[in-house]
């Protein structure tokens, strides 16, 4: 494994994504999603009761994991989804969410600063 290549990621998909947008463009798309996406952890994390609207991000935050590659995410979100929308909320590991998240983007950004893209 390269360094910074942890697993729970899939690097192909950061290829397929740099192939897809272009090296130069890579970063601040990333960039983006990160953004974005830190905005649903954050209210997944908050401990929303709303079965709807937690099973929403949920599903939202697995299709941001799935396109960067974030493959422990977004099975967290996967079997985290039908808990939220049957009102079993307090269940969810919104810890492990959140950790796998931050765990994931880190090594994504180090990677890029690298030269990764």
């Amino acid at each position: 494994m390269e360094p910074g290549m942890e697993p729970g990621m899939d690097w192909t998909r950061i290829a397929t994504l740099r192939d897809e947008i272009g090296a130069d463009d890579l970063p601040e798309v990333v960039a983006l999603f990160l953004d974005e996406a830190a905005e649903v952890v954050h209210r997944i994390g908050s401990g929303a009761t709303d079965g709807a609207v937690l099973a929403a991000d949920l599903h939202s935050l697995k299709g941001t994991a799935l396109n960067l590659g974030f493959d422990r995410v977004a099975a967290l979100c996967r079997a985290a989804e039908p808990l939220a929308a049957a009102g079993r909320g307090a269940e969810i590991d919104r810890m492990a969410i959140a950790e796998g998240f931050a765990a994931d983007s880190a090594a994504l950004r180090r990677h890029l600063q690298a030269g990764g893209a």
